[in-house]
C-alpha cells in the first residue's frame, strides 16, 4: 500500500490532464489500511467520462502500471474493475 500511495504522489501530468478533458473533477482517491480503495469524482456524465477516458493512451499506460496492485479481477484493467456507489445522503 505504501508504494500504491507513493506512486499517486507523483501522477503522471498527461494522465492528470487526460482526466481533466474527460471531464473529470474533485476526483479524490481514499484507502483504508485493509487496502480499501475508494474513490469520489464529480462529473457531468460518468459514462462519457469513463469511455472518453479509455480512448487515451495515457489511461491504457497508467492501468497497465497500477494493475500489480489489484488482485480479482479476472483479466480486467483496475479501472474496469469498478463498482459504482449509489449516493443515499448528503448534506449540502
Amino acid at each position: 500500500m505504501d508504494e500504491y500511495r507513493r506512486r499517486h504522489e507523483n501522477v503522471w501530468p498527461e494522465m492528470l490532464e487526460a482526466l481533466r478533458a474527460a471531464g473529470w473533477s474533485n476526483y479524490s482517491l481514499f484507502i483504508d489500511d485493509d487496502g480499501l480503495v475508494v474513490g469520489y469524482v464529480e462529473t457531468g456524465d460518468f459514462d462519457a467520462a469513463l469511455a472518453a477516458m479509455e480512448r487515451t493512451d495515457v489511461n491504457a499506460r497508467w492501468q497497465a502500471e497500477m494493475a500489480e496492485f489489484f488482485v480479482g479481477l479476472d483479466g480486467r484493467r483496475p479501472d474496469e474493475g469498478m463498482h459504482v456507489l449509489s449516493e443515499y445522503f448528503h448534506l449540502p
